[in-house]
């Protein structure tokens, strides 16, 4: 089982890398995981609508490039489908009997994500109706793969 989280920019917090590293080393016994994160695209302040596409859209094959067309992408978008910690679980134990042992999840940068990338993933989901940095989304992320590897696993989570 691997899991490969593709995303954009570093995490300059050193909490929230606290954290993530926790989560990972949780992880870490049932499934390898790898963190993937090109740079952030330079963009001016109060950029205008079109410079933010063009942004969003680089940022995209700066991550789309980590992918073969076989690969299945699971994105962390706003218009995504909403899924419960159970939910996503599901979506993983799905796609592992039908044979999937390697996951991409994909967030993007701080502007969202490119149609580039929505065309590209197989799957949208959203983590909350709350917006969130793209850097705390990582946080949420890990946390959330490794609760839907321990329910997956039936064991308990709160040790």
């Amino acid at each position: 089982m691997k899991f490969t989280f593709l995303t954009i920019g570093k995490i300059k917090e050193k909490w929230m890398r606290q954290g993530i590293d926790e989560y990972l080393k949780r992880l870490s016994p049932i499934a390898k995981v790898e963190i993937l994160s090109p740079d952030e695209e330079k963009m001016p302040e109060n950029p205008s609508p079109a410079l933010k596409e063009k942004v969003m859209e680089k940022e995209g094959e700066k991550l789309l490039k980590y992918l073969k067309d076989e690969d299945f992408l699971i994105l962390l978008d706003l218009k995504g489908i909403p899924v419960t910690s159970e939910g996503l679980a599901d979506i993983l134990r799905q796609k592992m009997v039908s044979g999937t042992s390697h996951f991409f999840f994909m967030i993007g940068g701080p502007y969202g994500n490119g149609e580039n990338i929505r065309k590209r993933a197989n799957l949208k989901i959203s983590i909350s109706a709350m917006t969130f940095t793209h850097q705390m989304a990582r946080l949420i992320l890990a946390e959330q793969v490794y609760r839907a590897m321990k329910i997956i696993r039936h064991e308990p989570y709160h040790l």
